[in-house]
């Protein structure tokens, strides 16, 4: 297949039709000169003139001419072609996975006001309690991670910051829970997908003589804040998922000591959806939403 080079190629087909130099830059938004290079980088490619160029006019050759009419058609098509791609796109819901806890105490809660922003912008959602395998049912995912799956785009979102939290009534009770060996006396509510936070807290902090395993064992770390809410004892958060409630006063952190993890929660797609409008729109709005955060 034998191709020009595409740019001058645009190029051309902005200046056959305008008959001017500077109307074309103006509509390509570059340069006259720059728009003169690429006409003469066609030209030697052609090994023939396309225009000619006298007393401030400029008009088509013979073979300028020909070659104008043989491309409109091939223009056309382009434009045809693009059209039906970008309207098949934007009619396509983006497909977003997630994790459960993440969706349910980060994402969701910012939803609206995406939506206000996209309201003809249909979206499907998938969570789940596991890890996600691959993107093959997903456009866009939220998932933990280091950043390194093959074959995706990853953009560190939120990072895993531990600190233990528990209700105000708790903290208020008959029981201390004034420095970190006072866990001891207290339940820990646990989560069954996040086994090892606790007790890499606990390390982290240098307690001694508080078992990581004690305490109420729960599916997922969203019972387990919520058996927190209700005061049955001190769940180990993590902070971008609990900061609402610590604002609101439905939680309190009882010690200053966090620990920040190498993992993070990271939005990932397929390297092919790159440049996809849709994934483009979300991924944009998560990334400030996570600055703002």
């Amino acid at each position: 297949m034998k191709l020009p080079p595409l740019n001058p190629l645009r190029v051309f087909e902005s200046v056959s039709h305008t008959l001017s130099f500077t109307q074309a830059a103006r509509e390509l938004h570059v340069t006259t000169g720059a728009v003169s290079r690429q006409i003469r980088v066609l030209e030697e490619f052609l090994g023939m003139r396309l225009f000619e160029r006298a007393s401030g006019e400029v008009r088509l050759t013979p073979a300028g001419r020909e070659y104008r009419d043989d491309l409109r058609g091939a223009f056309e098509r382009i434009s045809q072609a693009t059209t039906k791609a970008l309207e098949r796109n934007r009619d396509k819901p983006l497909h977003v996975w997630c994790q459960m806890t993440f969706a349910m105490r980060w994402l969701l809660p910012r939803m609206a006001e995406f939506h206000a922003r996209h309201p003809d912008r249909d979206a499907v959602f998938t969570t789940s309690l596991k890890q996600l395998d691959n993107l093959s049912d997903a456009d866009v995912a939220i998932c933990i991670g280091h950043g390194d799956w093959p074959g995706v785009v990853a953009h560190r979102l939120v990072d895993i910051e531990l600190l233990p939290v528990c209700s105000p009534a708790l903290l208020a009770g008959p029981v201390p829970l004034r420095e970190p060996a006072d866990l001891a006396r207290h339940t820990l509510l646990q989560s069954a997908a996040r086994p090892d936070y606790w007790g890499r807290w606990l390390a982290a902090q240098g307690v001694e003589g508080v078992d990581p395993a004690h305490g109420l064992t729960f599916e997922n770390v969203t019972l387990a804040y919520q058996a927190a809410l209700q005061g049955m004892g001190v769940a180990m958060g993590q902070y971008a998922l609990v900061a609402d409630d610590l604002a609101a006063g439905r939680l309190v952190a009882p010690f200053a000591g966090r620990l920040v993890l190498d993992s993070a929660f990271y939005l990932v797609y397929p390297e092919r959806l790159r440049n996809d409008a849709q994934v483009c729109d979300f991924r944009d709005w998560v990334m400030a939403q996570a600055r703002v955060a």
